[in-house]
């Protein structure tokens, strides 16, 4: 990081700041299943509506979890889902935690 009060020193702190994000933001993140297009709902059940497919060899944020629709996946059978975004969910049993609980807070 350059030391000064030039443009030089300024972009040096946005680079640091914005790889500091990613590397948190990386160390955060799960593996959806090998091979699994997993869905992403609405809500914690296949009834929600599907808001999109993720593409293989995904891997997701886990925001928060809920109790949900019980599912049987890759991961084994569970009724935990992970909330991947705002008004997103995905089937926690596609999920690699290395847990059969809760990795995150409950959702609200």
């Amino acid at each position: 990081m350059a030391v000064g009060n030039g443009p030089e020193a300024v972009e040096d702190i946005a680079a640091a700041d914005a790889a500091d994000i990613a590397a948190a933001e990386a160390a955060h993140r799960y593996p959806v299943a090998s091979g699994v297009r997993l869905k992403v709902r609405s809500g914690p059940g296949t009834q929600y509506q599907l808001l999109r497919v993720l593409p293989l060899g995904a891997s997701v944020p886990i925001n928060c979890q809920k109790p949900g629709e019980w599912v049987t996946g890759t991961y084994g059978t569970t009724n935990l889902w992970d909330n991947i975004g705002n008004g997103q969910y995905v089937s926690d049993a596609y999920v690699k935690t290395g847990s059969d609980g809760y990795v995150a807070p409950r959702c609200a």
